[in-house]
């Protein structure tokens, strides 16, 4: 992994203190706890585009999200 590439990131305080609650329970920082979902997120992605659909194109789901 290369170095890390900083940038601003603005959020609503809401989603805030969901997210720092969030880290907290995942014993993260709110830093980390952001990193590791949009991680997650790309890792579904890719695989998704790997398998075939079976009726047409999957839906798009968030991370934690109950279908």
């Amino acid at each position: 992994m290369g170095q890390r590439k900083p940038f601003l990131l603005r959020i609503g305080p809401d989603l805030w203190t969901d997210l720092e609650s969030w880290a907290k329970d995942d014993l993260r920082s709110v830093n980390g706890q952001i990193e590791y979902l949009l991680r997650q997120a790309v890792i579904r992605r890719k695989s998704a585009k790997k398998e075939p659909p079976l009726d047409g194109p999957p839906s798009p789901t968030l991370p934690g999200s109950v279908s």
